[in-house]
């Protein structure tokens, strides 16, 4: 498990990590401060998929550790090898909203595309299925966005 190619994948998986948990706590975010018509939908909506993104970091650790390699150990850590920005406005308006997770949402989708390329190229079967449901649910995700905001 210490080839080339698998110590590529961890490190993709690494950095997915690292987006889930900073998506999840922009998500989470949001929940905690959407505000306006639709004030009732979208808070259950960003809660919905936090927990959703939460719930899929434990899966992604859990693989990195199975592939034999370290896997990430602070918020430090995480803050390195994020690629989803953080949003730490005061105020965002409600769409606001709705569009940068849309946005990140599809960003994670095609950044779990390039992770299955990896898993190919190592010959790892079940990293490789794994990342066919975190697929399938970052593309719900972007539906459900992309259908709320009309």
């Amino acid at each position: 498990m210490g080839s080339n190619s698998t110590t590529a994948l961890a490190a993709a998986l690494n950095g997915l990590l690292a987006d889930y948990f900073a998506l999840y706590l922009k998500t989470k975010n949001f929940h905690w401060h959407v505000s306006g018509p639709h004030f009732r939908e979208y808070h259950l909506l960003f809660d919905e998929q936090a927990t959703e993104l939460v719930d899929t970091t434990d899966l992604i650790a859990e693989r990195v550790r199975k592939l034999g390699q370290r896997t990430l150990t602070s918020i430090g850590d995480i803050a390195a090898k994020q690629s989803v920005k953080d949003n730490d406005k005061d105020a965002v308006p409600a769409q606001g909203m709705l569009k940068e997770l849309l946005a990140d949402n599809k960003a994670l989708v095609a950044s779990l595309k390039a992770a299955k390329e990896l898993a190919g190229e190592a010959g790892d079967n079940a990293t490789d299925g794994l990342i066919d449901d975190w697929t399938d649910q970052a593309e719900q995700r972007v539906w459900f966005l992309t259908q709320t905001i009309g």
